[in-house]
């Protein structure tokens, strides 16, 4: 019998638990915000580059002044699927069977708010009124077949009774009709931990936002904060392997790059071949 060094039994030993690692291998897609400049001025030349970026999956955040008819054809005419769409949230206080008209015409299975109004500082007040509009909206839009979502934001997270405002919007909503995106870069610029959040509530995130932030930024409670601060996914502060592997225990079922950066068409190949890397 041949004696295999103590070496060869510890470089094997390490292939096999690189091979049996998790890879992060996502359909990731793109919200089409990230090319808000792009859109604005010419829609026609615009989604044949999400298509060459490689994405198949989108999310939308307004149809650049085309019908929802319209738009949902030039998707499909570039091979886009609309998961998902960001509507204002006075549209859902006002109108949300009007939203879920245009969401189900634009054939998405998620509509969501990314913007709560409020003047000065978030508060009590204002996450009650949100919990109350997104509860009634959610019930509209699952007459619909339609779920809707809340994307956080970062002002959310100002603290309250011991915990968060956002504490406080996940308890205030139906976890049946009420599912949130999270946004990783608004969990993490006002301070907070995003994995601890994915393990705080499972189930309740079922959307993402894959974002990246400066490396040295330090941020607050604003909800606000310079273009310019958004970076290539893998060369911020984030710990991607980390986040990912929680977000797919806690029940992620979508992601999406969103980079609002004036880089942004450099930094989305970056982006999209850093994932392909991630070992969960």
């Amino acid at each position: 019998m041949k004696r295999i060094s103590v070496g060869l039994v510890l470089a094997l030993a390490i292939s096999a638990g690189m091979a049996s690692a998790a890879t992060f291998n996502e359909d990731v897609g793109l919200q089409l915000y990230s090319l808000r400049a792009q859109f604005t001025k010419s829609v026609p030349e615009t989604l044949p580059k999400v298509k060459a970026f490689g994405f198949k999956k989108v999310e939308l955040a307004g149809t650049y002044n085309l019908s929802p008819e319209k738009f949902k054809s030039m998707l499909k005419e570039n091979g886009l699927d609309p998961v998902s769409g960001h509507f204002p949230f006075e549209r859902y206080e006002k109108d949300p069977e009007g939203v879920a008209k245009d969401a189900h015409t634009l054939g998405l299975r998620f509509a969501g708010c990314a913007w709560i109004p409020h003047e000065g500082e978030f508060d009590e007040a204002g996450a009650k009124k949100a919990a109350e509009v997104f509860n009634k909206a959610g019930e509209v839009l699952a007459k619909h077949g339609i779920q809707f979502f809340y994307h956080c934001h970062g002002y959310e997270f100002r603290p309250h009774g011991g915990e968060t405002l956002m504490d406080l919007l996940m308890k205030e909503t139906d976890p049946k009709h009420v599912a949130f995106q999270m946004d990783v870069f608004w969990v993490t610029h006002p301070g907070q931990d995003p994995v601890k959040w994915l393990e705080k509530y499972p189930k309740r995130w079922q959307l993402m936002h894959v974002k990246d932030m400066k490396k040295g930024l330090q941020g607050d409670l604003t909800g606000k904060t310079d273009v310019r601060n958004d970076v290539a996914v893998g060369t911020g502060q984030m710990d991607w392997p980390a986040i990912l592997k929680a977000a797919r225990k806690a029940g992620v079922k979508h992601y999406f790059i969103e980079d609002e950066s004036p880089t942004v068409e450099e930094q989305i190949p970056q982006s999209l071949q850093y994932l392909k890397t991630v070992r969960l």
